[in-house]
Parts: C-alpha cells; structure tokens; sequence
C-alpha cells in the first residue's frame, strides 16, 4: 500500500523511503542545491555549488593536542589553505573546481559539489601556536594543534617543627 497520492506517477513510494528523495524534494525551493536536483543539471554544472561550503570537520581533544580532520575528497594538498590567525583562529580554506562541461556530454545526475569553502575555529587558551602541523592523506586533511605544557606549580614540602 502506497502512502504517497497517485499523482506522483504509477510508481510505488512509501514516504518513509530513504529513496523517496528522488520523487519528492522537500528542499527544492532553498538557494542551495539539494541531493535530487538532475532535472536541471547542466545548469548545476556552470554555477557555483554551495554545497561544498559546509564541509565536514571533526575536532577531539586528547591529552597532548587538539586535532582537527576534514574529509576533502578529490583534493590536493596544493588545493587547501591551512592558517593560524593571531587572535588563536584556525582557518582551513580551498576551492574544488568544476569539472569541465563538454557539450556532447549528457549529464544525468550531479551530486559532487564544487566551489570555495572555509572553515574557522577559535583555539583555547592551551592551543600551542608554533607547533601547529598539517599533513593530507587519502583525501583527509588532518590539522594537529599540540597543547601547552600546563606547568605544575612547585610544591615545597616544609618541615613542622
């Protein structure tokens, strides 16, 4: 039994199917692109796609560092700014070019996305500025921002007399 009314065409779609995406968009209508937008993908294909301005950071504290990764797939090293500000502000920037329309090519779908994106972080106070290293592996940008060494105040022991 179909949830969804008949005019959706003759195709059977429960609205609780992760699928369903592709008959209704609930986010059409939102200046950015949505992951059923191919009806007009030549156009997505020429404009810049903001999709790409979200991308996705993890950041996790251990005891020696904060340590910042981002999924930059399709990207060089060459491709992505990594910068300290000196207000303790991390900034992890880049751009992804679109890929080049040519026009006897038929495009059917776009979901990559493409365009410039930027990331900012204000570091904590134990953020060790100099030491700030940056490597990129496999489409994963890993940003390591070691820890001041907290110094432990001296403890004297005196003698009671």
């Amino acid at each position: 039994m179909s949830l969804i009314p008949s005019f959706f065409g003759n195709r059977r779609s429960n609205i609780f199917d992760p699928f369903s995406l592709d008959v209704w968009d609930p986010f059409k209508d939102f200046p950015f692109p949505s992951p059923s937008s191919s009806s007009s993908a030549s156009s997505i294909v020429s404009r810049d796609n903001s999709a790409f301005v979200n991308t996705r950071i993890d950041w996790k504290e251990t005891p020696e560092a904060h340590v910042f990764k981002a999924d930059l797939p399709g990207l060089k090293k060459e491709e992505v700014k990594v910068e300290i500000e000196d207000d303790r502000v991390l900034q992890i920037s880049g751009e992804r070019n679109v890929e080049k329309e040519d026009k006897n090519d038929t495009w059917h779908r776009v979901e990559r996305s493409s365009g410039k994106f930027m990331r900012r972080f204000r570091l904590p106070e134990n953020a060790q500025m100099d030491g700030v290293k940056a490597s990129m592996e496999n489409g994963v940008l890993t940003v390591t921002v070691p820890k001041a060494q907290v110094k432990k105040p001296d403890v004297k022991a005196i003698q009671i007399s």
